[in-house]
């Protein structure tokens, strides 16, 4: 069994372009791998709690991996221990990623746990899978009509390196407030891009 997480970054939801075009991908995916299993996390429609004072105190203490102030993180780690495949969707704030996905990376990015610390930096401890990121925005932070900066993506990159995760594709779905006409030809493009590349071959039939 091959199992696909889905983490969904979106307000919107289901309806989010990001969201659709997850769906037609692991649609797509399912045609390959018919018993491909998706688990999802809709960290709109079930957000999680705020990181409080005492959760910090336990991350800088001997404190077990099975203690009730870190249930929420372990469960969150397990769901990315399990998965074969990684996928992202989430829309681009402010020049980088929305908070909700911020909460969820300071949950599994995790000390001791996810990742060590020593005199050559941090060091990722979860094994390597191929991981996906589908980026909406309204506007363009990439090629020619760019006129905004992207911190998104090179933030993403490196709390995904630091948790052990190297096998990394992006795709941008810009221009999402220009009308309809602009969001049929970003999905177009996207579509192209993602039918070229080589997606998740470490994937093995069931």
């Amino acid at each position: 069994m091959n199992t696909v997480l889905l983490i969904n970054a979106s307000p919107h939801g289901q309806v989010s372009q990001g969201h659709r075009l997850a769906m037609e991908l692991l649609s797509s995916l399912r045609q390959r791998y018919p018993q491909l299993e998706l688990v999802e996390r809709d960290l709109g429609a079930q957000p999680l709690p705020p990181l409080g004072l005492d959760y910090a105190h336990a991350l800088t203490t001997a404190t077990p991996f099975d203690a009730p102030l870190f249930e929420v993180s372990e469960g969150l780690i397990r769901e990315l221990e399990r998965c074969d495949v990684l996928l992202i969707a989430t829309p681009m704030h402010n020049f980088t990623l929305p908070a909700a996905l911020k909460l969820w990376i300071d949950y599994v990015l995790r000390i001791h746990r996810t990742f060590s610390s020593g005199p050559e930096g941090k060091v990722g401890l979860l094994k390597d899978r191929p991981v996906h990121v589908l980026v909406s925005s309204g506007g363009f932070h990439q090629g020619e009509r760019a006129a905004q900066p992207d911190f998104l993506t090179p933030y993403l990159r490196q709390v995904l390196n630091t948790l052990g995760l190297f096998d990394l594709q992006f795709t941008y779905l810009q221009g999402l407030v220009f009308g309809d006409e602009a969001v049929r030809a970003t999905l177009d493009e996207a579509r192209g891009a993602l039918s070229s590349q080589p997606l998740f071959t470490p994937l093995v039939c069931a």
